[in-house]
């Protein structure tokens, strides 16, 4: 049965959630949103994606993205989910890791619940991918975005927290290029 949260026309624009199985907060190391971060940053420079906002959390993202290239939105995310989970057990196997068993358990336990999977699963499959057909919608999804850290307790402010576009609208630097919407 479908959720309902598809991606039907590849280059629209779309609110996305990706998330960690099990809600595992592995983005807790910096490491491995570093990694996310080099991803997107790589999809953008080589793919044709395109990022209006973003923010990485201890176990999930969300983004608000688009394609504009010759490459569908699907595949950029398969593409960098696909990559971002090879680098993230590759870090996790050869990087200190306290959790390293933990994680690799709960991996390997997902991977066990889908035939698509061979061996780990780190993201699981559903996007929740929700168009973004208006400015107002644009608008009240950004705002989630950027509240998220605050939410959290992470900071005070959202534009104090690095890992989201909140920090590069602010003018504090850029970890990813993002674009303005329209």
């Amino acid at each position: 049965m479908s959720s309902g949260y598809q991606i039907y026309n590849q280059y629209d624009t779309y609110y996305l959630t990706f998330t960690i199985v099990d809600w595992v907060d592995l983005f807790t190391r910096k490491s491995y949103r570093d990694i996310f971060i080099d991803s997107l940053n790589y999809c953008i420079t080589h793919k044709g994606l395109v990022v209006f906002a973003y923010v990485v959390m201890s176990n999930h993202v969300h983004l608000i993205i688009k394609a504009t290239g010759n490459i569908p939105l699907s595949d950029i995310i398969r593409d960098c989910k696909k990559y971002t989970a090879n680098k993230f057990l590759e870090c996790i196997h050869n990087e200190p890791e306290s959790r390293r068993e933990w994680l690799l358990h709960r991996f390997r336990y997902n991977a066990s619940l889908h035939r698509r999977n061979s061996q780990f699963q780190i993201w699981t499959h559903e996007n929740h991918a929700v168009v973004i057909n208006s400015q107002s919608f644009f608008e009240q999804k950004q705002h989630y975005i950027h509240q998220n850290p605050v939410r959290a307790g992470y900071v005070a402010f959202p534009e104090d927290y690095v890992y989201s576009s909140a920090y590069e609208l602010a003018g504090r630097g850029a970890k990813v290029k993002i674009e303005l919407w329209r």
